[in-house]
């Protein structure tokens, strides 16, 4: 469920919201960044495929030394219709592509994504003597602790959260300094007390949300 990551051994580091499929646009965004994958990292908070135009592409970042990510709920989705044989949920949220491939990009995909139940639900990445916390769609705890059990279906598709900042009875969460999710498509990053949504919705035409940490 946890994972670390270390910033000290990286010269730069990216957040990148939920990609889903946008590959060309965040390879603009790279090369506008000049970003270097010999010494540089981008974390993405999950939701690399499906309703863009290259879910393929974006799955094959998790092959990049440089790249890191959190799993998100369509990923969840695509291990769940993959295990069960039946893709008909999955088409009807956008993953429809998958049964486009020809047999041979069709095997390649599975694999990869069957590497996504690998992934971790949690990064804990240490910046310039902080703890970010990284997940998909929230840490359903009032306080972080390493290791510690949380509800992972909440973790990936909770919203609860972020409706409450909403209304205004939103709080802190202890135990790290700042935690960052995706998941609900904002026009946006959005900021509540020391958690950051930065899922800005590229995929519905708004921009790719990508952010310093290092």
């Amino acid at each position: 469920m946890y994972q670390r990551i270390n910033g000290a051994a990286w010269r730069h580091i990216w957040l990148v919201g939920d990609l889903h499929g946008c590959l060309a646009l965040f390879a603009r965004h790279l090369r506008r960044l000049r970003f270097n994958p010999w010494s540089d990292l981008v974390i993405s908070v999950g939701d690399l495929i499906d309703r863009g135009p290259d879910s393929p592409g974006c799955l094959a970042l998790l092959d990049k030394p440089w790249f890191r990510a959190v799993r998100g709920n369509h990923e969840e989705m695509a291990m769940d219709a993959l295990r069960s044989e039946d893709v008909s949920a999955w088409s009807l949220n956008g993953g429809n592509w998958f049964r486009q491939l020809d047999k041979l990009a069709r095997a390649q995909v599975q694999a990869r994504l069957y590497r996504c139940a690998e992934l971790p639900l949690i990064i804990e990445l240490h910046v310039q003597g902080k703890t970010e916390i990284v997940a998909h769609a929230d840490y359903p705890s009032d306080s972080y602790v390493w290791g510690k059990p949380v509800d992972r279906q909440r973790v990936v598709w909770g919203r609860e959260r972020i409706t409450r900042h909403l209304r205004g009875e939103g709080k802190a969460i202890a135990g790290a300094d700042r935690f960052w999710f995706g998941h609900t498509p904002l026009q946006e990053p959005l900021h509540f007390y020391n958690q950051h949504y930065i899922d800005t919705g590229a995929v519905f035409g708004n921009r790719l949300t990508l952010v310093q940490m290092q």
